[in-house]
């Protein structure tokens, strides 16, 4: 896809998908100011700059299977939603349950219906639903790009993930070997926790 043509579609998506449906009430206001702002749970959504240059990279297409890891608010999860069409599917997976239900609600409220929200499980992405086409990240990893999210991604597929305050752009190739990985520096995400703590456990 060239770029003209994802920055079309990309740029439609925003438009029809508004930030201010998944931010907090009191927040809703401030929606086009371009800075992120607190969902509660020490998460944040997105500022929009940062949500665009991540589609441009992640390039969905229509009919696609995308993975939104960390999906929060709900915002990105509905505007990959939007990009794949009623033939896509989107999987939003988030660690914190009440972020989920909130994501969930305002997903639901806006009319998406080719989505499907879970709870995060000790090991990273949604392996039961692989291979995807496309897996977002919306938190940092500490130290490099999981393993288990390459394993989760189709051949010819794309992964973009935060990395310390860097983004990486992941492609795959045909056979399913990693054709490129480029990195685009000077961003600041929250962390992406890949342990769930078991609240039975103690300690």
């Amino acid at each position: 896809m060239n770029d003209a043509k994802i920055n079309k579609r990309v740029e439609q998506a925003f438009t029809a998908v508004k930030r201010t449906h998944f931010m907090p009430a009191d927040n809703q206001h401030l929606a086009d100011y371009d800075v992120p702002f607190s969902i509660g749970h020490a998460q944040t959504i997105s500022q929009p700059t940062t949500v665009k240059h991540m589609l441009l990279w992640l390039a969905p297409q229509s009919g696609q299977r995308i993975l939104d890891v960390g999906s929060g608010s709900g915002w990105s999860t509905a505007l990959l939603a939007c990009l794949v069409g009623p033939k896509g599917r989107v999987y939003g997976v988030e660690r914190i349950p009440e972020l989920k239900r909130f994501g969930e609600a305002n997903c639901r409220r806006f009319g998406c219906d080719n989505v499907e929200f879970f709870i995060a499980e000790n090991n990273i992405g949604l392996a039961a639903y692989a291979p995807f086409d496309r897996i977002l990240v919306s938190a940092a990893a500490s130290e490099a790009i999981p393993d288990e999210l390459i394993k989760q991604l189709a051949p010819n597929g794309k992964l973009v993930i935060p990395v310390h305050n860097s983004i990486f752009e992941l492609q795959k190739d045909a056979l399913g070997d990693i054709e490129y990985c480029h990195e685009h520096f000077g961003y600041v995400f929250v962390p992406l926790i890949i342990e769930i703590k078991n609240e039975n456990t103690a300690g």
